[in-house]
């Protein structure tokens, strides 16, 4: 079976989404004990080490992974902060050359915000680029929306790629899917109803299209809501109260807009309804609002897995010579 590290892990979008595509996880780390104890409850099989990624050491899985992937921290390169880039303490794009570097995989996945194909990071990406390129990989940048992928959000998302010759040779990018992703109404509709409120179907259609980003896991700023004062108004198009998250469901006594639940939240970025999230509401809504979509995980992850389980690695084709 193909194997991953996974860094910047999260509450599991994307560790979920490459399990799905056939991967087995040696080792995920993530530095925030609630996103740990998420990947636990979840995964109790699973090796996770919370710890800070600065200190972690790779070249204990040196020759043994197959994929290393993870999102490092987006607020550096978000519109919806300063953009400080590299010169964000949060940045961990240095670590994973470093990690790659150590563990020497045969590939290489990161995801990110779209902020960080703007034109003023263009030399930061050309220096993650080279930093690859000088341990012998070929690097890819692409945009993907997570609604061509049948998750009902407009989540555009740069996954970059770093890939060994034969296996770049061997990769192609996923196709959209065929089908439209659900709308929002249509994807929550059941839970809305289900705690007895009447107004649950016709608030479904008129939430007809698919959700805004989810946005709002910061933790410098606020806490369980669904951000800015323009993404509010882009939810209250479709009908949902986005100054917080609800604790339960509508109930019969409903009046106004609903607002949506961690549950909701959780299945607009593509999680199944099984994943639980440790902590209280505010902890909860920063790993699911920081969170890569599983299905855009795993379509991505499938290809990758085509390609790798197509080659060899370097060192055994040596070897075999």
């Amino acid at each position: 079976m193909l194997t991953s590290l996974e860094i910047c892990a999260g509450a599991g979008g994307q560790a979920l989404g490459l399990e799905m595509a056939g991967f087995a996880h040696t080792c995920l780390v993530e530095i925030d004990a609630h996103a740990a104890a998420t990947l636990r409850l979840n995964r109790p099989t699973w090796n996770v080490l919370q710890a800070d990624l600065r200190e972690f050491d790779a070249t204990l899985y040196a020759g043994q992974i197959d994929l290393l992937a993870g999102g490092p921290p987006c607020q550096p390169f978000s519109h919806g902060g300063q953009q400080q880039g590299q010169h964000d303490d949060r940045d961990l794009f240095p670590e994973a050359i470093r990690i790659a570097s150590e563990c020497h995989p045969r590939a290489v996945m990161l995801e990110n915000v779209r902020g960080l194909l703007d034109p003023k990071f263009a030399e930061y990406r050309q220096f993650i680029t080279s930093g690859f390129e000088t341990l012998g990989y070929q690097v890819q940048w692409k945009l993907l929306n997570a609604s061509d992928y049948g998750v009902p959000q407009l989540r555009p998302r740069v996954i970059m790629l770093a890939l060994q010759p034969q296996v770049i040779a061997a990769f192609e990018w996923p196709l959209p899917h065929s089908a439209p992703p659900l709308t929002v109404g249509e994807a929550l509709e059941d839970l809305m109803a289900s705690g007895g409120w009447p107004g649950a179907q016709a608030w479904a259609q008129g939430a007809n299209t698919i959700a805004p980003t989810i946005v709002g896991g910061s933790k410098k700023h606020g806490g369980a809501d669904l951000g800015p004062t323009r993404a509010k108004r882009a939810w209250a198009a479709l009908g949902v109260n986005g100054h917080l998250l609800a604790n339960e469901v509508p109930g019969p006594d409903q009046q106004g807009m609903p607002h949506l639940t961690i549950r909701m939240a959780a299945r607009l970025q593509g999680f199944p309804d099984e994943w639980v999230f440790a902590g209280r509401k505010t902890a909860n809504y920063r790993q699911v609002g920081n969170a890569f979509p599983p299905p855009v995980a795993a379509a991505v992850g499938t290809q990758l897995h085509i390609a790798l389980a197509a080659t060899q690695r370097v060192s055994d084709v040596v070897t075999a010579v």
